[in-house]
């Protein structure tokens, strides 16, 4: 984005945000989002205050924007100073767990709300339920909203709800006689799914040159393939509704058999497991794959930018890629099972010292929370990314910025979060460690081995069945 379009950006965050505030009731433009006591003295002066931040590189242009934003924040509310700490993906929960451990966190956090459990055991969070005003709530949409919260407290606001889903390359698919738009639009079952990637094989002699399907399922990816698939079998959360252990039921075990299906048939490599994201992304740009997966709304860009290094042969572009087009496809259903999105959501989290906040501060430190989850800031970093607006304030700052997106992409994003898993913020804390722990200990291990092909679904299903049973007991686990 130019220095330009930033100044536009600034200009137009102030003036959504002025115009909130007048909508909210103010009766001067002194008045504030967060609808906090106006401290101060008799003249309507507030005490001046500073809230930190600790972000990571959230979008690709969004540490470049750190001054601006602190910049349009100040104007917004003069009394107040947002100061920015950037990290790296890569350190940022070291830098975030050290300060927390010293007991002095950042005011706000961006984390995976996946993560607000863990800080709410430690008792560093601060619940903003009480400070944040209709206004702000209503803002948002209701769905991602929800995973900011656990139990009866609220922690932050969301920035995006991105969905997992999977992505095609359209020449492929169009010569494999494969009608995406209808699968984008009704979703496909496992059964259409295995024959659609089986006519998406080419191969060489005995050498396969193109894979119907590639997911990466190793490092950081190793969780990602099983619970984005299970998902659409019927098994949303690892607890049902009434707190039982799901991942005992027989469709997981019929998962398992579907997982090593695919590889058998061809459709997908048998060094699967040795596949992480980095190599996964270079299959699909150099024409290795068909689909690919985990498929996020990025990627759509990301593809784009690589076609535009091609068409400028600036040597920049990845070593043997060749133009794609890429297409936003859902994850197959299984077993008749409704289907169900698998979405992330991250977002600003509020954190708090080893001493009560102020009130003021504490007001102070959801507006600033809000600022950055919402208008004109929000818009820009959820365009950059191509994921989904999820307050009105940043679909309506959108509407003056121009993204260049496959519009059948943009559709099949808005099926997909129609369907998004919901949020469960009644699972106990304890519970939820508890899973985690089979989850690292039994579940991605034996996933591996059976990538692998050294054990089979039926020994991967007890393992994770007996280990579910010697957790939670006999009457803790899901019997079907």
């Amino acid at each position: 984005m130019t220095r330009k379009m930033h100044v536009l950006a600034s200009v137009l965050a102030l003036a959504m945000s002025l115009s909130t505030l007048t909508a909210c009731g103010s009766n001067s433009n002194d008045g504030n989002a967060a609808g906090s006591n106006k401290a101060g003295n008799a003249a309507g002066k507030e005490a001046k205050d500073t809230i930190t931040a600790l972000l990571p590189p959230v979008s690709g242009n969004f540490q470049s924007n750190f001054a601006q934003m602190e910049k349009d924040f100040s104007a917004l509310y003069p009394n107040l100073t947002l100061k920015i700490e950037p990290a790296s993906w890569e350190d940022m929960t070291q830098k975030l767990d050290t300060q927390v451990n010293a007991g002095s966190p950042p005011d706000i956090a961006f984390i995976g709300s996946d993560g607000i459990s863990k800080y709410v055991q430690q008792e560093m969070l601060m619940d903003i339920k009480d400070v944040a005003t209709p206004e702000m709530i209503s803002d948002f949409d209701t769905a991602p909203l929800e995973y900011m919260k656990n139990g009866e407290g609220l922690y932050g606001f969301p920035a995006y709800m991105e969905i997992h889903a999977l992505g095609g390359n359209k020449q492929y698919l169009e010569e494999a006689g494969i009608d995406y738009k209808k699968v984008q639009k009704d979703g496909w079952t496992f059964d259409e799914f295995r024959e659609a990637i089986k006519k998406g094989v080419v191969k060489e002699g005995d050498k396969t040159k193109r894979y119907g399907f590639v997911f990466a399922t190793a490092g950081v990816t190793a969780k990602d393939y099983l619970n984005i698939l299970i998902k659409n079998a019927g098994m949303p959360a690892s607890f049902t509704k009434d707190l039982k252990y799901a991942y005992t039921s027989k469709n997981f075990l019929e998962v398992l058999k579907d997982i090593r299906a695919l590889i058998d048939d061809g459709s997908m490599p048998k060094e699967l497991s040795s596949v992480d994201a980095g190599k996964r992304w270079n299959m699909f740009l150099t024409g290795q794959t068909m689909i690919t997966g985990k498929g996020l709304a990025t990627f759509e860009n990301s593809a784009k930018q690589n076609n535009e290094k091609l068409k400028a042969n600036d040597g920049s572009a990845v070593a043997g890629s060749i133009p794609v087009d890429y297409i936003v496809l859902p994850v197959p259903t299984f077993l008749g099972q409704q289907p169900v999105s698998s979405a992330a959501v991250d977002g600003y989290v509020t954190f708090r010292g080893q001493k009560d906040p102020t009130p003021e501060h504490k007001a102070n430190v959801v507006k600033a929370a809000y600022f950055l989850a919402s208008g004109k800031v929000a818009a820009t970093t959820n365009n950059d990314l191509f994921v989904a607006q999820i307050t009105k304030s940043a679909k309506e700052a959108a509407k003056s910025m121009t993204v260049d997106r496959n519009p059948d992409n943009v559709a099949a994003v808005d099926v997909l979060l129609s369907h998004a898993n919901p949020a469960r913020p009644d699972i106990p804390v304890e519970l939820g460690a508890k899973a985690i722990k089979i989850e690292d200990a039994v579940i991605v291990p034996k996933l591996q081995a059976l990538l692998a092909n050294e054990i089979s679904p039926e020994e991967m299903y007890e393992a994770v069945k007996s280990e579910a049973i010697n957790t939670f007991g006999e009457d803790g686990v899901v019997k079907d």
